[in-house]
């Protein structure tokens, strides 16, 4: 078998082509280098193939003519399958080989994938990503790479077909474990939606009418993100710029936060993920009160 030159574009494989993988793998058919792919449903590899993409008759057949290859299945049992399984992608991939795990796993098991891969000469990155169905359909995914820079920096053209944000985490695992964070947000975020709903209901609003006006302001705010910009989450000294702008912040949010747990209380109406929200916000946000203010 003889090696791609070192000028030559990457030939691209993909494997699991569900309703995130199977967009992504649409994608990347265009890209110059060619694209092989493989899944357990022929009409699923059909979709692809009609893009351009071929299609592999097995796993071990896909790796032997990729240079990176994408995996998009459902968890660290099917991961751990498609890597290190029987005829699975190490048993023949290329020297040098990168493999992008793009599943949420656990961190730990990226760690030991990779070291299994680095003992046959082969890379394997963490590189979970963000944005859903959508984000895959319209090319406008996040993903969150964890492994050498190196390997990171090959990816960044091809994957620019799917994404339009690749961010370097660090080390092996660090991409899962940002994947993680980002994810805790998202699904409190979730749970704090249904409070606010039950709030409305219970006040007799319309919860589709508030969730058009919640999308809408989010947009142009950006949502409980707007609020990550330092590089800390220690107190912020008060000559610190950010000290005036989040102190504002407290203030305004604990008075809303106190007016909606009054009408919560007043319709009779729980919100836990609320009275949290009030009693951790100032330090949350590096501007706790003065020991004995009571505001």
């Amino acid at each position: 078998m003889t090696d791609a030159p070192p000028t030559a574009r990457p030939r691209l494989g993909f494997v699991g082509l569900g309703n995130i993988g199977g967009p992504m793998a649409g994608s990347l058919a265009a890209w110059p280098g060619g694209l092989s792919v493989f899944d357990l449903s022929a009409d699923a590899v059909a979709k692809v193939a009609q893009k351009g993409a071929d299609a592999a008759d097995s796993l071990a057949g896909l790796a032997e003519k990729s240079d990176i290859i994408g995996i998009c299945v459902l968890d660290d049992e099917q991961v751990r399958s498609v890597v290190t399984g029987p005829d699975g992608l190490l048993s023949a991939a290329r020297p040098q080989a990168i493999i992008t795990v793009h599943s949420t796993i656990g961190a730990d098991t990226a760690v030991e994938l990779a070291e299994q891969c680095a003992a046959r000469d082969v890379i394997l990155l963490d590189a979970p990503i963000s944005g859903g169905a959508m984000g895959a359909a319209s090319g406008r995914l996040a993903i969150m790479v964890g492994g050498p820079r190196e390997a990171y920096q090959r990816l960044k053209e091809p994957f620019s077909l799917v994404a339009d944000m690749i961010v370097h985490a660090g080390d092996v695992g660090a991409g899962t474990k940002m994947k993680l964070a980002r994810n805790l947000l998202h699904f409190i975020s979730f749970a704090a939606t249904t409070e606010a709903a039950r709030l409305a209901e219970a006040a007799g609003l319309d919860i589709a009418e508030l969730g058009k006006v919640v999308r809408h302001s989010d947009a142009v705010t950006g949502g409980p993100g707007a609020i990550m910009l330092r590089d800390t989450t220690a107190p912020v000294d008060t000559d610190d710029p950010w000290y005036g702008i989040l102190t504002g912040v407290r203030t305004l949010g604990e008075k809303d936060l106190s007016l909606a747990l009054a009408l919560a209380d007043e319709l009779d109406v729980d919100l836990p993920l609320g009275r949290i929200a009030l009693r951790d916000l100032a330090a949350g946000l590096g501007v706790p009160h003065a020991k004995g203010d009571n505001t």
